[in-house]
């Protein structure tokens, strides 16, 4: 197996350009677990620890652009103010030693549907940076995953940032597992609340092929929520944007969970986010 580590981005580019089969790494929480069990054989590594930009974030326009390597401790500890949803992900990821290490860009290489952090990017409409040595493209989070394992980067490119809307409003994360803590989600939603454009955004998790929306979700609260004062939603009202997102899921049953149960626990995760937004809202998180 060949091992390629290059010091700079656009070094980084040109050793994916002229070896396109590499598997990029950067925390390994991933890759490192498939080698060990040889579940995974790759040809080549591309170490990318030693590529300062990845690690770096900043504002970029009406952006907070986050680099692909930004570990997620680092977004937990330093953006949950502008980050909020994406930070409540990252706090619930594995353990301390994995959040040190593990990144956004890890979770958007692996394009697994369980991965914690893609709820948040797609209900944010968030922005994924592809480079290559034929240039850089910006892809919806909501058009870059294809199914499992499978996302819009093509084999010479690589994900060098995240480009997150900044907050307009209340937004929430919340997952469910077989325990507590160290987990994989078996299902995971995310809320996010744009008061400047009275709209939401809806990121469903670990119950379909890729993460998922609800656009009559979506419509169904924005039109219903109070956007005057923060009112809590009629019971009536929150059970049916409960039923809409439940709807939308695409789950199958595994070790992990029936479909039914993922589509029961998505209705209850979708009916308490409602709340918990609309009781920051009346806090002044609006």
């Amino acid at each position: 197996m060949e091992f390629l580590s290059p010091s700079t981005f656009e070094d980084a580019l040109s050793a994916k350009s002229s070896a396109p089969e590499a598997v990029p790494i950067m925390g390994g929480t991933d890759v490192m677990v498939e080698l060990n069990f040889d579940r995974r054989r790759p040809g080549a590594l591309l170490d990318l620890s030693r590529v300062r930009e990845l690690a770096q974030w900043g504002p970029e326009g009406p952006y907070l652009r986050l680099g692909a390597g930004v570990p997620y401790t680092e977004i937990v500890e330093r953006l949950a103010a502008r980050a909020p949803a994406l930070a409540r992900a990252a706090r619930t990821v594995a353990s301390p030693q994995i959040r040190n290490r593990g990144s956004v860009g890890g979770n958007l290489g692996t394009a697994s549907p369980a991965g914690d952090c893609h709820p948040p990017l797609v209900a944010q409409g968030a922005l994924v940076e592809l480079a290559s040595v034929r240039g850089v493209r910006r892809v919806p989070a909501r058009a870059f995953y294809l199914g499992p394992g499978r996302s819009a980067r093509e084999d010479d490119e690589l994900v060098s940032a995240v480009l997150l809307p900044a907050p307009a409003g209340p937004q929430q994360f919340s997952k469910i597992g077989t325990r507590n803590a160290m987990v994989i989600a078996v299902a995971s939603f995310s809320l996010v609340l744009d008061a400047a454009t009275r709209t939401a955004g809806t990121g469903i998790g670990s119950a379909g092929p890729r993460p998922l929306r609800s656009p009559q979700a979506e419509e169904f609260l924005a039109a219903e929520f109070d956007w005057q004062g923060g009112a809590e939603p009629s019971q009536a009202a929150a059970r049916h944007f409960a039923e809409l997102v439940a709807a939308a899921a695409e789950p199958i049953g595994d070790v992990r969970g029936s479909a039914s149960y993922r589509r029961h626990a998505l209705s209850v995760m979708a009916r308490r986010a409602w709340y918990w937004c609309a009781e920051d809202y009346r806090k002044g998180a609006r």
